[in-house]
């Protein structure tokens, strides 16, 4: 078993609390479905958010969807002049048996056009 780094990020239409709750619970449980995971292989996420959301913690989704015993924490990005508006990205460390390459980053939405080099 491997430790590997899931990346992940979404555009949030608005600045909203249950929209982001929404978003960002589908964002990780892309991640979980599309890599073969579970709960159990999450190690920590990483959760961060453009400096224009303030509505709640994405790390709060996670709770939601039931991952109480995995360390969450969530900072802000860099404040970048033309940079996407209303992300949230993930940065998930996992248990695997698949090889680098295998990983699937999950670029949900416009948010697809960040990293087109990884995204699936």
């Amino acid at each position: 078993m491997a430790v590997r780094a899931v990346r992940g990020a979404v555009q949030l239409e608005r600045d909203e609390a249950g929209h982001m709750d929404e978003q960002v619970s589908l964002l990780l449980t892309a991640i979980l479905e599309r890599n073969g995971l579970t709960t159990d292989d999450l190690i920590s996420i990483w959760f961060t958010a453009t400096p224009d959301l303030h509505s709640d913690f994405p790390a709060a989704a996670a709770r939601g969807l039931g991952i109480v015993d995995v360390p969450l924490i969530c900072a802000q990005e860099l404040d970048i002049r033309g940079a996407m508006p209303r992300v949230v990205r993930i940065l998930a460390h996992v248990e695997s048996e698949k090889a680098k390459p295998e990983i699937a980053h999950v670029y949900l939405g416009a948010a697809a056009a960040l990293r087109k080099d990884i995204a699936q």
